[in-house]
Order: C-alpha cells, then sequence, then structure tokens
C-alpha cells in the first residue's frame, strides 16, 4: 500500500456551486480524497472566503446568483493565480472557451462524475507541487524560467501567469525550437488523454497577450499549422540584442 500523501490531502479547496445537492456531493469527495472544503452558494460569499482563507483549488460553477462564474473567476485571477476548474451546463465550444479566457485552468461539462472532479484536481495539484519539487531553470534571451520560485520573467518583470499558463510556457521553454503537438501538450500539461484541443489555442492566445509586441503577429509563440506550437529562441534572442 502507498502511505505517501495524495496531491488533495490537507489542500484547501473552495467550491462554488447553487445546487446544495451537488455542493454536498462535491464537498464529501474532495473531503474524502484529504482536502479541506470551503463552500458557497453564491459570488458574494465565495469572494470573501477566497479573501479571508486563500484556497490552493477553486471548483467553480459558472451559473451562480450574483456575478456569474466568469466574472468570479476574472477577480480571483486578477488577485492570484490559484488554479480554478470551472463547472458548467453550458457544453458548447464558445463557452467552454469563454470560461478558460476568463481564467479557468481546467473545465467540466455537467453531468460529470464527481470522481473525474477529484482525478482533475488531483492532476492540477501534482503538476504545481511537481514545478516547485523539481527546479529546472531556464534562459532564453529575454525569457527567464525560475522552477524554484515557480517564477517565469520576461525582461527581468514576473509575468502574470495562471498555474496553467505558467506549466505551459515553462514546457515550451524546455524545449525551445522544437513543434510540439496539441496532443501532446494535453497529455504532458495537462495530464489529458483525451481532450478538447481549444483549451491550448485559448491558452496559447492569453499567452500571446502576456508575452507578445503583438499578439496578433505572434513571434515568440509560433504555429506550426496543422501540428502544434513552438517557443522561437531566436526571436527572444533578437529582441534581448535590440532592447
Amino acid at each position: 500500500m502507498d502511505d505517501r500523501p495524495g496531491p488533495l490531502d490537507g489542500a484547501r479547496v473552495l467550491v462554488v456551486d447553487d445546487d446544495p445537492t451537488l455542493l454536498e456531493i462535491l464537498s464529501s469527495y474532495l473531503a474524502a480524497a484529504g482536502a479541506t472544503v470551503d463552500t458557497a452558494a453564491d459570488s458574494v460569499t465565495a469572494l470573501s472566503l477566497a479573501d479571508a482563507r486563500p484556497p490552493q483549488l477553486v471548483v467553480l460553477d459558472r451559473m451562480i446568483p450574483g456575478v456569474d462564474g466568469l466574472e468570479v473567476a476574472r477577480r480571483l485571477r486578477g488577485a492570484s493565480t490559484v488554479p480554478i476548474i470551472m463547472l458548467t451546463a453550458l457544453g458548447e465550444l464558445e463557452h467552454r472557451i469563454e470560461g478558460l479566457e476568463a481564467g479557468a485552468d481546467d473545465y467540466l461539462a455537467k453531468p460529470f462524475s464527481p470522481r473525474e472532479l477529484v482525478l482533475r484536481a488531483e492532476s492540477l495539484l501534482r503538476r504545481v507541487a511537481a514545478s516547485t519539487e523539481v527546479p529546472v531553470d531556464v534562459k532564453l534571451g529575454r525569457l527567464e524560467v525560475d522552477e524554484a520560485k515557480r517564477e517565469i520573467r520576461l525582461d527581468g518583470a514576473a509575468l502574470p501567469l495562471t498555474a496553467r499558463e505558467h506549466d505551459l510556457l515553462a514546457y515550451l521553454a524546455r524545449r525551445p525550437g522544437r513543434t510540439v503537438s496539441r496532443d501532446q501538450l494535453l497529455a504532458d500539461v495537462w495530464g489529458w488523454s483525451v481532450g478538447d484541443v481549444s483549451t491550448i489555442t485559448v491558452h496559447v492566445r492569453r499567452l500571446r497577450e502576456k508575452i507578445e509586441a503583438d499578439a496578433a503577429a505572434p513571434r515568440i509563440i509560433v504555429t506550426a499549422w496543422g501540428v502544434g506550437y513552438r517557443l522561437d529562441v531566436e526571436a527572444l534572442r533578437e529582441e534581448a540584442d535590440q532592447s
């Protein structure tokens, strides 16, 4: 038997949903996995709890009383890089993309298995922990990856990245000049064997907005059409020489 603690052991998780039955079920499953669970049924309570007892993970329903889950995600993201899993009864692609663009790191469309939520939560926290436990520093022109601090800097200034954005950019930075497929990114960064590649597209777009001089004409994170993405180290070095 493996007695090592799991990713959720001791982690504080905030679950936000206005369905009391679902709230109870999710809290029960997360607590059984070792988490300390706070719950909220509306946006005001959720933001208040997040401020008073900062969580290590937020499970957030999109449709809640008060401001909706998208706005709650934006406000949380404005104050921290806490990982966010968004729940939605709206399965259309554009609704999932909206959640990711608001700052969510992952999403689940209702109905879903509570066990799947636990597995997604563990995967997300495991990747955050692994990044800090195994420091791998990278220096590429203007870009520096400091995994000991879990920080990525551009021109010496720390970038305001979500957990997923950090993991994605660090992954590409460790493979400079190499094209990585979207399926490989889903497997290695998200830990998904099957998933929606639009997740990758949204996260790359958000990263470009933070690191490119012109996100509409990217030079650093380059698209290999029909395949995936690569980090152009030459562009980083050229820009460093010009600055």
